[in-house]
């Protein structure tokens, strides 16, 4: 998930950020300590899951922040008062802290805002896709979860499914822009895989699953670790 923090607090934007480091599920992305430079982050990248917000801000509070933003992600707020919980819940925030927050408080928030986070793209990927152009000129509907993996081919790229192909004219860079990130990544410069549908990962490629029996695919060093860091798993 990715984070950002809006906190005139320093040494409260620290120690988040130090906690947000530790979780694996967790990207941060950026911090701020006004609310009106965070809103004008959002109209540059608005790819942003969780806000971690304090109340009592100069200039603009986080509840005219949660006010002025159109589209809202999940919020946790860290305030050093319990006077505004209530208030905060009028606004669905998915849990609010008190200051000083222990890792084991915060990470009982986070993991809330996560289970949320997966059952909202699993369900993206059963009822949401795309359009692809078929070679008779009519149009496909591929929903995202029918998608395994996508491989590039010179100037085309080849849509696998489990029993399909379909070759389309496009860049693997515009067709990634059109997916949805937390489902689908790049392993590799020719290949995007839909993490959903991996069977086994193994030290420079992953096997697919396909009618036609297992499908290994490549993982470039580059992109490995990304990989690793956007999935659940459980070492010895």
């Amino acid at each position: 998930m990715n984070c950002i923090i809006i906190d005139d607090d320093k040494v409260s934007r620290m120690i988040i950020e130090k906690y947000i480091s530790k979780t694996e599920f967790l990207n941060f992305k950026a911090s701020f300590d006004n609310a009106i430079e965070a809103i004008n982050y959002f109209n540059i990248d608005s790819d942003i899951d969780l806000i971690f917000l304090d109340i009592e801000m100069p200039e603009m509070s986080g509840v005219e922040f949660i006010q002025n933003l159109k589209k809202l992600p999940r919020v946790i707020i860290v305030s050093a008062k319990e006077k505004y919980a209530l208030q905060a819940i009028e606004y669905d925030v998915t849990d609010y802290l008190l200051k000083p927050v222990t890792y084991a408080r915060f990470f009982k928030a986070v993991q809330k805002a996560y289970e949320k986070y997966k059952e909202e793209t699993a369900s993206k990927a059963t009822t949401e896709g795309i359009f692809i152009k078929s070679s008779t000129a009519s149009f496909i509907r591929l929903l995202y979860n029918d998608i395994y993996w996508i491989e590039a081919l010179e100037n085309y790229v080849v849509v696998n499914t489990f029993d399909d192909k379909y070759t389309i004219h496009f860049t693997m860079k515009s067709l990634l822009e059109k997916l949805p990130l937390d489902i689908f990544k790049r392993i590799h410069r020719s290949f995007i895989v839909n993490v959903n549908k991996i069977t086994i990962i193994e030290d420079n490629s992953i096997i697919m699953k396909t009618k036609l029996g297992n499908k290994s695919l490549p993982i470039a060093k580059s992109y490995r670790d990304d990989l690793l860091k956007d999935i659940n798993f459980i070492s010895k």
